[in-house]
């Protein structure tokens, strides 16, 4: 069967500095730090002080209709996604069939911590409200943003942890090559939450460090661990044909999608394996490492993912190919990392500028010889590899490329 050739033609965002790419790009650029003390961390007995968390927003904005069932994230995704609908000149509600990928780590965490103190408190249901249940289903973000939209096609609603936004991306752009859906609503989304950061705290990998320029330090050799995020990234992903008879803007080509697991280890990642997905990227996509002019780490700033992701670049690339992780700036959004951080890619494609490893001073040498950006870099950008990886020995890889199709069709 012949592939088709799939585009991005809409993208938004809800990121740690608030709604919009405008937003996003404006502080990634500066290098304005999204992580802030969080009085809900302060106020726990955990040993971490920091996360990067959504500044306050107008949730009226939704209907109650929909919002009733709705936590925080799956919010964030449905105003993610009406940016993307526009900023791919698509209406709303969608008119066209449309399908839905979009991942979490796992239900609202909020709405399970409150429905787990009501009834281990009162050991009674009668107070839990019925709408508590839809924010707590694995797919909560899914369903409410396709209910939102109006989406009548597919519905796929990967839960892979740290992966799930890269994942739904894969699976979306999977759908339409293979001629099962032309349009596809896709990304991840996810909450910060005390429950969050003491998982990450019991496995050691939580920074405890009270500065936001201090705290998170991917590839560097001083890095404690992650500070963690929340937010939502949704793409619009379209058959190249179809994008074309509407005259759609398109921001770039997605050329592969690499997904690969890993028998090892539940909790600790495998550099092989982490090769071993980039190459497959690489191979289905036709392209040689020399060929990718940027790539996107992973890179949450713990001290073994870090150097398992750094080797495995090294062997694979060499020290030429800039590499940056922006999780420096932006902590680590969880669900939606994959989804925020591949929307920054696009931003880089288009403006041929490439963001360097904020807070990284010194890299450590167990993370491979790299070439890591130290700083902010005008360059031509064409190809953009970007990792995401998670507990579980889950490794994904996407491709893109600057579009080099007419956008004046």
């Amino acid at each position: 069967m012949c592939k088709k050739r799939v585009v991005i033609t809409g993208a938004g965002c809800v990121s740690p500095y608030g709604e919009g790419l405008p937003t996003l790009w404006q502080n990634l650029t500066l290098g304005l730090s999204a992580i802030k003390k969080d009085p809900a961390l302060i106020a726990s007995p955990l040993n971490v002080a920091l996360a990067a968390k959504v500044p306050a927003l107008d949730f009226k904005r939704i209907p109650r209709t929909y919002r009733r069932t709705m936590s925080p994230m799956s919010i964030y995704a449905c105003l993610a996604a009406r940016e993307a609908l526009e900023n791919a000149k698509l209406d709303f509600p969608i008119k066209e069939r449309i399908g839905v990928a979009i991942g979490s780590t796992m239900g609202s965490p909020s709405a399970i911590e409150d429905f787990f103190t009501s009834y281990l408190t009162t050991k009674s249901f009668d107070q839990i409200k019925s709408t508590t249940f839809f924010k707590t289903m694995s797919h909560t973000v899914a369903a409410n943003v396709a209910l939102y939209m109006g989406a009548s096609g597919r519905f796929l609603a990967p839960s892979a942890a740290c992966a799930s936004a890269l994942t739904a991306i894969g699976q979306g752009y999977e759908a339409i090559a293979y001629g099962q859906e032309k349009l596809m609503l896709v990304g991840g989304a996810d909450e910060a939450h005390v429950l969050t950061a003491a998982t990450f705290e019991r496995m050691g990998a939580a920074s405890p460090i009270d500065d936001p320029y201090l705290a998170s330090r991917p590839f560097d050799i001083k890095r404690i661990g992650l500070v963690i995020g929340e937010g939502a990234g949704i793409l619009i992903l379209e058959e190249l044909e179809a994008a074309k008879a509407r005259h759609a803007p398109i921001l770039a080509e997605i050329l592969s999608y690499a997904n690969k697991t890993s028998p090892k280890s539940i909790a600790q990642p495998a550099t092989d394996d982490v090769e071993a997905c980039m190459a497959l990227a690489l191979d289905l996509a036709k392209l040689n490492p020399s060929d990718i002019s940027y790539i996107n780490t992973h890179a949450t700033a713990t001290i073994q993912g870090d150097q398992a992701e750094g080797q495995a670049i090294a062997n694979l690339f060499g020290q030429k190919t800039p590499t940056s992780s922006l999780k420096g700036l932006l902590g680590h959004t969880l669900a939606a990392s994959g989804a925020i951080e591949l929307i920054a890619c696009l931003l880089m494609l288009k403006d041929n500028f490439l963001l360097k490893n904020y807070n990284l001073t010194e890299p450590d040498q167990n993370c491979g010889q790299l070439n890591l950006l130290l700083e902010n870099e005008h360059k031509q950008v064409d190809l953009i590899l970007k990792n995401s990886f998670a507990l579980g020995g889950i490794y994904t890889s996407i491709v893109i490329s600057k579009n080099n199709i007419c956008t004046n069709q």
